[in-house]
């Protein structure tokens, strides 16, 4: 129960006014109730002539207790002022009428304490998706290389509906029902306490049984969470691979492995409905059992000659025992669902409470534009403390030039020009712009200054202006259309029937691989970065869409400090530098013909594209 208590104080601390005012209104709904059955027992005694007894008024100073005093006077009043005057249908009418205006007061004040609780419950799951959404846009890459989206996405979906079905629902039963308990045992403890004992004992058991059946339940939610972010992981996989899947005709396999999936889920949902479906049925049955101790109890002792209460107060005790029932069985219910959302809690907690080892310095430095050189000494990384995927790179960046890194996949090129902007820091050594350590600076002034061309151009949901005039605050269309003519994107998008306004689709499917480089090189050249970054921008492209990105590429470099991982050497054979990795080293570097005339790594690279 630690984790939602911890869930109480951490977001329902802002929605404490709707807090307060659902706990006045059930205290005043629990006041009317005790109230209405109170007066209504005594004046049906008195009307029906059960009891024989005549009441006399008794003056307010006497020295009598003021209780004795306001009871007597009452059942006085009902006595010889209204069915003495009035007669019983019409005191039996009267009656009734009062009855159904407390009985209104009653529940509207039962409805305000359940409405005021709405903005609470929503409120509070807004601000657990926003909090945790917030928090995966903080956390560094290293912490999504070890996690699979479908699970994540589980976590942010699946585990917050669950929190919201099971702990903020319950919620409500657990402002209400206590107090409602809290007063109906208060009244019993008044009304005869040795009866209140007695039925208190009786409680624990109730207690015990409950919470026997929640412990199982928390561990089989556990379980049941962990098969769903399978069944979203699987699912995901299969979107992103779908040309794969029927390209090797494995649609049979992938159902199969699917279907498997979604029985396992089934299983454990099975055990845990089947055991929250027994909530009502087990506190029902415990419910009657209490009722029906308590009746025997009871009537044993008004049947003995030492009897604490007579038969028209013992009704009202179980008048109220009953009314004790349902906030008993509401807050069973409450002790089954919570253990359920627990079990999601963890499982959020684990992205909310995720360490992030990328943090900024205390004091950074703010720089706005590079004027000097890159400079990156003795670098070394590893992803997992142990191999080491960069060892000891030495290399200078000046401004305005352009370095190309080439080699082999996995010789650590990519992994290299993720550190520039600090998607990772490094093991040791240290990358400096102007002199100033990378870490040492303000994460939003670093990103700034650098701009990137990824092999795959990652687009959005959007329009293309929307694309284009990505993270550029403020962005004009004449802006935007300026970038698409340089990058060589304005002539296609200008054939889109909505032009600017067309929306690309999911990751933009609904251009071709030429075109989305292009939007995604426009997005860069609108961005005006001193860095620029290319990651094998063209090395998924046929030649026509090669040539035109090409074009777009040559003018978005100028001058530009430049760095770009290439596996096709004929797009960097002008390039300043050409520094030839092999298994996390800088092993060559020089320029086209330096590195050809060496006859290594390069040569040979070289060579293999030429033939």
């Amino acid at each position: 129960m630690r984790n939602f208590f911890k869930v109480l104080r951490t977001y329902v601390t802002p929605y404490r006014k709707n807090f307060a005012w659902s706990v006045v209104l059930t205290i005043l709904s629990a006041i009317f109730n005790i109230f209405s059955f109170a007066l209504l027992i005594p004046i049906l005694q008195i009307l029906f002539g059960i009891s024989q007894q005549v009441y006399e008024f008794i003056p307010w100073d006497s020295a009598f207790s003021m209780k004795e005093i306001a009871i007597n006077n009452m059942y006085w009043f009902v006595q010889v002022e209204m069915i003495g005057r009035l007669g019983g249908s019409l005191t039996l009418l009267l009656l009734g009428l009062f009855m159904l205006g407390v009985t209104l007061i009653k529940t509207s004040c039962y409805f305000g304490a359940s409405a005021v609780m709405v903005p609470l419950r929503t409120g509070v799951i807004r601000d657990i998706r926003v909090k945790i959404y917030n928090k995966l846009m903080g956390l560094p890459l290293r912490f999504f290389s070890g996690q699979k989206k479908g699970d994540l996405i589980a976590r942010m979906t699946g585990d917050v509906t669950e929190i919201e079905v099971s702990i903020t629902s319950s919620l409500e039963m657990l402002v209400k029902n206590p107090i409602l308990i809290l007063f109906y045992f208060g009244t019993l403890v008044y009304t005869s306490w040795q009866l209140a004992l007695f039925t208190i004992c009786v409680v624990p058991v109730m207690a015990w049984i409950m919470g026997i059946i929640g412990k199982k339940l928390k561990a089989q939610s556990l379980e049941a969470q962990g098969r769903w972010s399978e069944i979203l992981a699987q699912f995901e996989e299969t979107l992103g691979g779908l040309r794969i899947i029927k390209a090797f005709i494995a649609e049979d396999k992938m159902k199969g492995r699917f279907e498997n999936t979604a029985n396992a889920y089934r299983d454990c949902v099975n055990k845990v409905q089947v055991r929250q479906a027994s909530a009502h049925p087990v506190s029902e049955f415990l419910g009657t059992g209490m009722i029906m101790v308590v009746l025997w109890f009871g009537g044993t002792l008004i049947l003995s000659n030492s009897s604490p209460i007579d038969a028209p107060t013992f009704i009202f005790f179980m008048v109220i025992l009953y009314s004790v029932l349902q906030p008993l069985k509401d807050l069973s219910k409450a002790g089954y669902a919570i253990p359920k959302g627990i079990a999601s809690i963890e499982r959020v907690d684990t992205i909310l409470n995720a360490v992030n080892d990328l943090q900024e310095s205390e004091n950074p430095i703010s720089i706005k534009e590079l004027n000097d050189k890159i400079e990156i000494k003795g670098l070394s990384f590893s992803y997992d403390g142990s191999k080491e995927v960069l060892t000891g790179i030495d290399l200078t960046v000046p401004k305005g030039k352009m370095i190309a890194l080439v080699g082999q996949s996995g010789s650590g090129k990519s992994t290299l020009v993720d550190l520039i902007p600090r998607f990772y820091d490094a093991t040791a050594g240290s990358i400096c712009i102007d002199g100033v350590d990378v870490r040492d600076m303000k994460i939003k002034d670093l990103r700034g200054l650098i701009g990137n061309v990824n092999q795959e151009a990652i687009l959005f949901n959007d329009t293309i202006f929307n694309n284009i005039a990505f993270g550029v605050e403020n962005a004009t269309m004449e802006q935007v259309i300026e970038a698409a003519k340089i990058a060589n994107a304005h002539d296609f998008i200008m054939e889109k029937e909505e032009g600017y306004m067309t929306n690309i689709g999911d990751r933009g499917m609904k251009l071709s691989g030429g075109q989305r480089q292009r939007i995604s090189i426009a997005r860069a050249i609108l961005k005006n970065p001193d860095i620029l970054i290319l990651d094998e921008a063209t090395s998924a492209l046929d030649t026509e869409s090669e040539k035109l990105v090409q074009e777009a590429l040559d003018r978005l470099t100028g001058s530009r400090t430049t760095i770009a991982i290439a596996h096709r050497l004929s797009t960097i054979k002008n390039a300043d530098e050409i520094c030839v990795m092999h298994e996390g080293r800088i092993v060559e570097r020089g320029k086209h013909e330096e590195l050809i005339a060496l006859d290594g790594f390069y040569k040979k690279l070289n060579d293999m594209q030429a033939l």
